[in-house]
């Protein structure tokens, strides 16, 4: 049997221990990322939850659940704005204080290499899906530059996808400084790249994580309006 050499757990950096027994033996092999006590931090998304936006509905109160859906997304379906843009939204953790702390140091402390960590779920969600093309929610030029890399398309080639470079942002205030209102309301902060073709394609969007859903459907709707017939989304977190 081959063994991978003893490595160190991506976050936390202690050497891991791999897991003995006839399960580890007769399992595929594949190499140790992170630690037994880190993995167990991420809390999946299991249970009910809101079929537009993958809420799990065992935290809400039940004042706003509308059925299948949440209050929000009943909300944003009633909006002629924006009701029917994104078709639908599958998030894979919860965002906890574990989480936040990972994405931290992901996305403002440059540590790429935990793209690592996610790409066998990216990687499953897009085979059970099949899209045309994978679309990395676009960071502007002055956030780039701040930043040193889009995390939606590091979260993509660490998974063996291709980031199809369909839209482009306009630079503006971060979205996490804004209301839920403010957010709603802004002006579309994305342009669609003119030389590729949309018309009657399936497009999955990519961000790392679903808070009011506003950027998701800013991106959806300029996407459906270019001739997309679907436009669904993966993010990490909710």
């Amino acid at each position: 049997m081959k063994l991978f050499p003893q490595a160190q757990c991506l976050i936390c950096h202690e050497m891991i221990q791999p897991e003995m027994g006839w399960k580890a033996i007769f399992s595929v092999e594949k190499e140790l990322i992170l630690c037994s006590t880190c993995e167990r931090k991420f809390e999946m998304i299991e249970g009910e939850q809101c079929k537009l936006c993958s809420r799990p509905f065992q935290f809400l109160d039940e004042r706003f659940r509308h059925g299948e859906i949440c209050h929000d997304c009943k909300r944003w379906e009633e909006d002629d704005d924006w009701k029917g843009y994104l078709d639908s939204n599958h998030s894979i953790y919860l965002y906890n204080d574990f989480f936040k702390e990972v994405m931290a140091a992901f996305k403002f402390r440059g540590d790429y290499v935990l793209a690592l960590i996610f790409a066998e779920k990216i990687k499953d969600y897009y085979t059970k899906i099949q899209p045309d093309l994978v679309v990395p929610i676009p960071l502007s030029n002055e956030r780039l530059y701040e930043r040193g890399f889009n995390q939606a398309a590091a979260l993509l080639i660490e998974s063996g996808l291709t980031p199809n470079i369909s839209l482009t942002r306009i630079h503006s205030e971060k979205q996490s400084k804004k209301s839920r209102s403010e957010r709603i309301h802004i002006p579309q902060v994305f342009e669609v790249v003119e030389q590729i073709e949309l018309i009657g394609k399936h497009i999955l969007l990519v961000d790392d994580i679903y808070t009011t859903g506003s950027t998701l459907r800013h991106a959806a709707k300029l996407l459906k309006e270019s001739g997309a017939k679907r436009v669904q989304s993966l993010t990490l977190a909710r």
